[in-house]
């Protein structure tokens, strides 16, 4: 298959391109800033059609994944620049993919799960999950949901009838990468700090790396299924319980706790946001289990033992 992977520059395009890289299909990664891997990679500014839209003609699929990092303070300026760099890329890409003479078959478009309700006492999947936030809020949890919810009307407006769309609602994606999530949680466990967050009740969605490359290989393969689907784990588990088995899988017993006024402080200071950690997140994915997909890491124990294992093996070679 040709593959290619707009913004596939970070942490979930990697995973992608050396997964497809790795089996021999042809992956072209498209970056703002192209530097050179054992993929193609071509130049794009996200804005502006260009000699990158050759590379649709004859895709198999395309994998927007292009956007700012959410990972900031949701100020006036990034605020702007999230929104936009979501809109503008993903209404460029339609229009490419509506002018191509052989318009890729598939367009797999990023999104997040975070576009669900704040909930603890139900999970959300496709058919009845909750969108936005019903019940009252702080501000930044009701721009995530707006941004969310544009970037998948954005992708759905695209005049492409040639090309089925798959709106990929994406909760935390678990791998061993340097200072990504499942980094960043394990540190906060090495040095004593993998306590519960807030009151811990608030749930945590996740996804291990393999089931993520999985889940978007069978999307490309299952003509089928359009539409939202939930990239998550089925088996969500309330924070306190998800770093209890992550010092676990470490062999540490204990974790200091970090309130919730803790966490807003610190997440001031690492210029970021306390709705990644506070938000409750409690998200399944029914789609892809009514499709008959089955999960190699459905639960969070035998998942954390295996990442902590990867990355043990890693930090020894």
């Amino acid at each position: 298959m040709k593959i290619l992977l707009p913004g596939g520059g970070g942490h979930l395009g990697t995973l992608l391109a050396r997964a497809f890289h790795g089996q021999g299909h042809d992956v072209v990664v498209l970056s703002r800033t192209p530097t050179p891997q054992l993929w193609r990679v071509v130049a794009w500014d996200g804005a502006t059609l260009g000699p990158w839209t050759a590379e649709l003609e004859g895709a198999d699929a395309v994998i927007n994944l292009a956007g700012l990092s959410v990972n900031c303070r949701y100020g006036p300026k990034n605020r702007a620049e999230i929104t936009q760099s979501r809109m503008v890329s993903t209404q460029v890409l339609g229009a490419a993919i509506a002018q191509a003479t052989r318009p890729p078959r598939v367009w797999l478009q990023s999104s997040t799960a975070t576009i669900y309700a704040h909930r603890y006492d139900a999970p959300n999947d496709e058919m009845t999950g909750i969108l936005g936030c019903p019940e009252p809020v702080p501000d930044t949890w009701n721009f995530s949901y707006k941004v969310a919810w544009a970037w998948e009307r954005t992708c759905l407006e695209a005049p492409t009838p040639q090309t089925r769309k798959v709106l990929l609602r994406t909760a935390i994606v678990m791998s061993p990468m340097r200072n990504q999530a499942f980094d960043i949680f394990l540190k906060l466990v090495k040095f004593g700090l993998g306590g519960r967050a807030g009151d811990g009740r608030q749930f945590v969605s996740w996804m291990h790396d393999r089931d993520f490359v999985r889940a978007v290989q069978f999307l490309i393969e299952r003509d089928d299924i359009s539409g939202p689907v939930n990239l998550a784990a089925p088996n969500p588990l309330p924070n306190a319980e998800f770093m209890r088995e992550l010092r676990a899988a470490w062999g540490i017993p204990f974790g200091l706790p970090a309130e919730k006024w803790m966490i807003e402080i610190g997440t001031f200071f690492m210029q970021s946001e306390s709705e990644l950690v506070l938000k409750s997140r409690r998200v399944v994915p029914g789609r892809l289990l009514a499709a008959g997909f089955k999960f190699d890491f459905p639960t969070w124990p035998e998942a954390a033992r295996n990442l902590v294992a990867r990355q043990q093996k890693e930090a020894r070679s």
